[in-house]
């Protein structure tokens, strides 16, 4: 019986996302959720729990067993257990850009792209990037040409080099037809440190009011917030790990649940959740508004 079978699941906003860290002392007042050490945004996997459930909720309606069995038994339910999957955060892998070169670039660092191929190996997966090095802040690899490149409001000086590994093993994310060749023309990689700036700095912030419901059509006094989001075309990817399912053995003279070994609770994540017609995924605020959504990829890489 598998012990332990893991997926890696690619994300790709459809439309803006916004996964909320709460209130701010800054400017923004609705700021999007970062990992503590470096700011780079990323989605927590609580929240990617969360949002998962919420859809097993939608698909596995006439099974709640099940779904207690991969989730864990919703709080305050006489029954307690673990559930059978573990998720990791959705970390950042490709963030689009502005750019006066075309209508936007697909931006990553030789970090980011060092930690995809640490995380897919520590999943059984093993990757071979292209060999990677970018010199200096004003500098970056771009597969297309030698030239001139501009992201946001800075030029970069564009070293043409040969990215198909990296490409091939980033495109394995997007369920997309042409991604592979459209990221030869779109990818670019910059230096940790710029990176890390255009992350902090090139989200988008909006604006939003609230209208007075008296007919009078005027904005409500104080109800002025800016809310930060992830760009559509954002590419994510989670990690997550299955087990076999993890419920108690029923008392003697009662009925014994069902009892799932990992590769069948992986199945069910994959298949079940995500069948071919089914592949979105909401995750974050603001649902009712169209905000959240992403395509999902899912492979089996491993386990034991």
């Amino acid at each position: 019986m598998s012990q332990q079978a893991n997926l890696i699941v690619g994300l790709i906003a459809q439309t803006s996302i916004h996964a909320g860290a709460g209130s701010s002392a800054g400017v923004v007042d609705l700021p999007i959720q970062r990992e503590g050490h470096n700011g780079w945004p990323c989605i927590f996997g609580s929240s990617v729990k969360g949002a998962l459930r919420a859809k097993a909720d939608a698909v596995f309606k006439d099974d709640q067993p099940l779904i207690d069995t991969i989730f864990g038994p919703p709080s305050g339910s006489q029954v307690t257990h673990a559930g059978a999957i573990s998720v990791g955060d959705a970390r950042l892998l490709l963030l689009p850009i502005r750019s006066l070169t075309s209508a936007f670039k697909w931006v990553t660092c030789p970090a980011a792209l060092s930690r995809y191929e640490r995380d897919l190996g520590m999943l059984g997966k093993s990757l071979t990037l292209s060999k990677i090095s970018v010199s200096g802040e004003s500098q970056a690899l771009w597969s297309a040409e030698n030239d001139d490149l501009y992201l946001e409001e800075y030029r970069f000086e564009a070293e043409q080099q040969d990215l198909s590994a990296t490409i091939s093993a980033i495109a394995s994310l997007v369920n997309r037809e042409g991604f592979e060749e459209t990221l030869e023309k779109q990818l670019v990689i910059v230096s940790d440190d710029m990176f890390a700036y255009l992350v902090q700095n090139a989200t988008p912030v909006n604006a939003h009011i609230a209208i007075n419901s008296d007919g009078s059509k005027t904005v409500k006094e104080g109800a002025l917030w800016y809310e930060e989001t992830l760009p559509p075309e954002t590419v994510l990817y989670t990690p997550i790990m299955a087990n076999s399912s993890r419920v108690p053995k029923a008392k003697e003279g009662e009925a014994q649940p069902t009892r799932l070994d990992a590769l069948a609770v992986a199945n069910m994540v994959e298949n079940g959740l995500f069948g071919e017609s089914n592949k979105w995924l909401q995750v974050g605020g603001n649902e009712t508004v169209g905000m959240g959504w992403c395509a999902v990829t899912t492979e089996l890489v491993g386990g034991r």
